[in-house]
């Protein structure tokens, strides 16, 4: 069986608040011949956890990672380890994922109002503008 997980299967394996359907859930991606793992799904699963359950990022890391390490995992990786990349430095998934897209799409320039992710881009090796709020 091929699996796309939703966003609430993969909240509920990174934050373990009901382990019982988390162990469920761990079985039927470990067990599925694909786990379909979209980047929509991870940045909402990201936001979910940070904001409503208030998880660290660290621990969403890991949580992502071990997601990641499954033989069956199918997710655009590169895309994923870029924006893991961005996350660890404190940055938000979802801008990582959007600066990410962005240069693949052939954006050249990634630009925000938001300071701390043009900083970020920018230590990736991005080019980024910061457009101050006047």
């Amino acid at each position: 069986m091929r699996v796309t997980a939703d966003t609430n299967i993969l909240v509920r394996v990174a934050v373990n608040d009901d382990l019982e359907q988390a162990r469920q859930e761990r079985d039927l991606l470990r067990d599925a011949e694909t786990g379909v793992l979209t980047l929509p799904a991870l940045c909402e699963c990201v936001w979910v956890a940070r904001r409503g359950y208030r998880t660290g990022t660290g621990d969403i890391a890991a949580a992502l990672q071990e997601l990641l390490a499954a033989p069956s995992a199918a997710v655009d990786r590169p895309a994923v380890e870029a924006v893991l990349a961005m996350l660890k430095a404190g940055g938000d998934f979802a801008d990582g994922v959007i600066a990410f897209e962005g240069r693949r799409l052939g954006g050249e320039v990634f630009a925000s109002f938001d300071r701390q992710a043009v900083e970020l881009v920018t230590a990736q090796g991005g080019d980024a503008r910061f457009l101050p709020i006047n």
